[in-house]
């Protein structure tokens, strides 16, 4: 080795903490039996439970200390390692790899021990590193007392946070045994000797069985901490039953996995959303109200017919008088609840709407008289019905008929008394509530067969008022159609299109077995496939055929227009046709019945587009 080389090398050797101490000639005599080492990327110097007999320092590169996947610690130039195992024959206590190209100089025991007996310079440097390393580990000592104590400060401080939060808490083990709760725990819990306990003891099936899920699934995972997607229900060592929300969250190692259950109590919560829900409701329940009272087409009435339904209406509104509204499906029997509200003096409260057919039978007592919490599987709020929310104002029970006949005496009772009893409950709630109720069935004849109380339906019929079918209401169904139009050319962005009489024509001379109903839907899908403002009403109307009469009579009072007198012409042509057989000329032929050449004949037909059939 040159001059150069070793004076390198020996500066180098004094920059390594290890060897500060140590005089250059020391060094120098050190140096000359140093080798040098080249290990490339991934390459294992030496592993955890080799036996030490050099130590390394690193000339360039950089190497990493860990326990298979676990990594302690990276060194790179300058910095030195192994070398206890210059003093002891001690495995080696890591594994040491290459993370890049490296070079490292060797220095083995034998050498180092024989320096330390020949050289006691060197020895006294090597001494000194020791001696100095000691007092800093008296140091460190001395530190870690003072953490220690900064810890149990920190303990103190931890379990006083969690002793006095509100939220409960309780850590398990992976066995789900409970290793620490909180007092908050302890009182939802009911116990203050839950350790040791397993946690799905204290709950309801389908809660234990969600953490039991959550806890298996997430065991190979770095689980931190997870909303719980549903509530839980714990039930206490006293049989308390509650509902909370919470999280759960994992730490530990693989020989040792805890697991802390975080939950919060929302009983409260959930009353507070209930009290919002029924405000909602109302809410809801007056904008719906305040829609259909303002649509542009309520009850159109110039038919004699509607004109004396308005008549009743007038009549009974300002009375409390129940009333039973009847009449086909579809002829607008809601409307006419909603005027009896809206002149009556309960105006100013919700009209309230339930369709008794529309809900299930096990539901509909709950959705009119309102439940107690846990009165059936599901029930786990308290609940106001409708009854409830149409105090002094009125409820509408469509469908009337459909009531189940075991509800059937609560109605007859809230009529006659006011008053009833919630499902699930002892206890009696009074109500102010107008009641009108609407169907399409015959009650008397349904009673008569016992599907409906007699004496309910007499309490209902105290004012029937008897809604005409649209077929029967003459020139209000082209009133009710137009208004219809207006509204969906506005909704859909289309055309206005105005009905003329031949389109009334059609409209009159069709049964319309769905009555308004039916004809809002017609109606719509006319104006959706409307073209430049014009519709076919006969691809709209199922079946239907022009009433000729009443086009005879719009003819005889109203001037046609020109696209009118073409169609004419080209209809009675083609009965002309029809009724020769298609025989233009010639005696009985077209012609002659239309008095015309047959060459003026043919020239129309070939305007018109008629041709003989094949």
């Amino acid at each position: 080795m040159s001059n150069t080389a070793t004076k390198e090398l020996i500066e180098f050797l004094s920059s390594i903490p290890f060897f500060s101490e140590v005089s250059e000639t020391a060094l120098q005599k050190l140096s000359e039996n140093i080798s040098e080492e080249t290990y490339f990327k991934n390459e294992s110097i030496f592993k955890k439970g080799d036996e030490g007999h050099a130590m390394y320092a690193i000339r360039s590169g950089a190497v990493k200390v860990h326990d298979k996947g676990h990594i302690y610690d990276t060194f790179t130039s300058g910095h030195c390692f192994g070398e206890y195992a210059l003093i002891d024959n001690d495995p080696r206590s890591a594994s040491i790899t290459a993370i890049e190209k490296t070079k490292v100089l060797k220095i083995e025991r034998e050498h180092f021990l024989d320096l330390m007996k020949s050289d006691s310079g060197f020895s006294q440097g090597i001494l000194a590193v020791m001696i100095k390393r000691h007092r800093e580990l008296d140091t460190i000592q001395e530190r870690l007392a003072t953490s220690k104590l900064a810890i149990e400060l920190a303990n103190s401080k931890m379990n006083g946070l969690i002793n006095g939060a509100m939220d409960a808490i309780i850590m398990f083990d992976s066995d789900f045994k409970i290793v620490l709760t909180n007092a908050s725990a302890n009182k939802l819990l009911e116990n203050n000797d839950a350790l040791h306990r397993n946690i799905l003891f204290f709950l309801a099936d389908e809660s234990a069985g969600l953490i039991e899920g959550i806890v298996k699934s997430e065991a190979s995972k770095g689980l931190t901490n997870k909303y719980l997607p549903s509530y839980i229900k714990v039930i206490g060592s006293s049989e308390t039953e509650t509902l909370n929300e919470g999280t759960i969250s994992k730490y530990g190692n693989e020989d040792n996995t805890y697991f802390t259950l975080i939950l919060r109590n929302i009983e409260d919560r959930l009353i507070a959303e209930e009290t919002i829900t029924l405000l909602t409701n109302k809410t809801q329940y007056l904008e719906e109200e305040i829609q259909e009272l303002t649509n542009s087409y309520g009850i159109i009435a110039e038919d004699q017919s509607m004109k004396s339904v308005l008549n009743l209406i007038h009549q009974v509104a300002k009375t409390d008088a129940t009333v039973l509204i009847q009449g086909e499906t579809g002829t607008g029997k809601e409307l006419v609840a909603r005027a009896i509200h809206k002149e009556s003096n309960r105006n100013d409260k919700p009209l309230i709407r339930i369709n008794c057919g529309a809900i299930p039978t096990n539901l509909i007592e709950s959705e009119l008289f309102g439940h107690e919490k846990g009165a059936f599987t599901g029930a786990t709020a308290s609940r106001k019905g409708r009854f409830l929310l149409a105090d002094k104002g009125t409820i509408f029970l469509d469908e009337i008929g459909e009531l189940p006949l075991e509800l059937q005496p609560k109605l007859l009772r809230i009529i006659q008394e006011g008053e009833f009893d919630p499902v699930g409950s002892s206890e009696t709630i009074k109500v102010d509530v107008r009641i009108i109720t609407a169907t399409h069935r015959d009650l008397l004849e349904f009673s008569k067969s016992g599907k409906f109380r007699e004496d309910l339906y007499y309490r209902l019929n105290v004012f029937p008022i008897e809604v005409p079918a649209l077929n029967k209401r003459g020139n209000d169904i082209v009133l009710i159609a137009q208004e219809m139009i207006n509204r969906f050319s506005k909704k859909l962005n289309k055309p206005t299109i105005h009905l003329n009489d031949t389109d009334a024509s059609y409209l009159k001379s069709y049964h319309w077995p769905g009555n308004v109903r039916e004809l809002q839907n017609l109606i719509e899908r006319a104006v959706i496939i409307s073209n430049n403002g014009s519709i076919n009403w006969q691809s709209i109307i199922p079946n239907q055929q022009p009433n000729v009469q009443v086009i005879n009579e719009v003819k005889q009072n109203r001037i046609l227009t020109s696209k009118e007198l073409t169609a004419l012409e080209k209809e009675n042509i083609l009965k002309a046709l029809k009724q020769t057989r298609w025989k233009i000329s010639g005696k009985f032929g077209a012609a002659e019945l239309l008095q015309i050449p047959p060459t003026t004949l043919a020239s129309k037909m070939k305007v018109l587009g008629i041709e003989r059939p094949i």
